[in-house]
């Protein structure tokens, strides 16, 4: 999932004659100069560092931006235009705001409510052990795949996915797909180093099911985060 953070906290080290404890030193992600071009673009508004930052967040989700630069976004890094109306601005700000606190804090979110086969009182009997996972395949219906369903492993079959979760793309493949394919065990092909979900799931998370309440957490945010970029506005600049 993306990271958003308006500010680095970088560690410093005191010099040794004072405490030695580390210290947190703010920095902003927006540059005055950034901030004094969008002031000038907005006369009448009182902008701050943080509202520039969430009108970037939002307007990257922008399908019309993404179309109209599509051809630059292949090839430099992005330029953010101002859009030509101030509530335009309020508008790709707050949502951008509101789409950074989803796409940090998508552990916490609600887990979607996806249909497991065999019930809830089956789920109520399943050990840790019964949701390790070795890799999550979709459904089949005939020879047609099905991705209203995912075969999380051999006793654990959700369905009931909704298929607009997967329109939610990132870096080019939906996400509840790089969940499907991270949260596995595999082995890497020359070194032969196995990376294995479950032991994160255990030793790092403290809960054998991370895999299965991280990838209903992600229909969520897929969901939530298509609410919010289909409610953009058209970009006039």
């Amino acid at each position: 999932m993306s990271q958003a953070n308006l500010f680095a906290d970088d560690v410093a080290m005191n010099p040794p004659e004072q405490s030695g404890e580390k210290t947190l030193v703010r920095r902003d992600g927006i540059t005055d100069a950034g901030l004094a071009h969008f002031a000038k673009a907005y006369p009448t508004e009182t902008i701050t560092k943080e509202d520039v930052f969430y009108y970037i967040y939002g307007l990257l989700h922008s399908e019309d931006y993404k179309k109209r630069y599509a051809d630059n976004l292949t090839k430099e890094l992005p330029r953010i235009p101002c859009v030509k109306k101030s509530t335009d601005f309020w508008a790709f700000s707050r949502s951008g705001r509101v789409l950074a606190d989803l796409h940090v804090d998508y552990e916490s979110v609600a887990m979607y409510p996806v249909t497991f086969e065999g019930g809830e009182l089956l789920m109520s009997a399943l050990s840790d052990a019964d949701y390790r996972v070795e890799q999550m395949k979709f459904g089949k219906k005939g020879k047609v795949t099905d991705k209203t369903t995912v075969i999380y492993n051999h006793k654990i079959t959700m369905t009931g996915i909704p298929l607009e979760a997967y329109d939610y793309v990132v870096n080019g493949k939906p996400a509840l797909e790089w969940v499907m394919e991270r949260q596995a065990v595999t082995t890497h092909k020359d070194s032969g180093i196995v990376n294995d979900a479950n032991d994160w799931a255990i030793e790092t998370m403290g809960n054998a099911k991370y895999p299965l309440e991280l990838f209903q957490r992600v229909i969520t945010v897929s969901i939530e985060t298509m609410k919010i970029v289909r409610a953009l506005p058209r970009l006039d600049i």
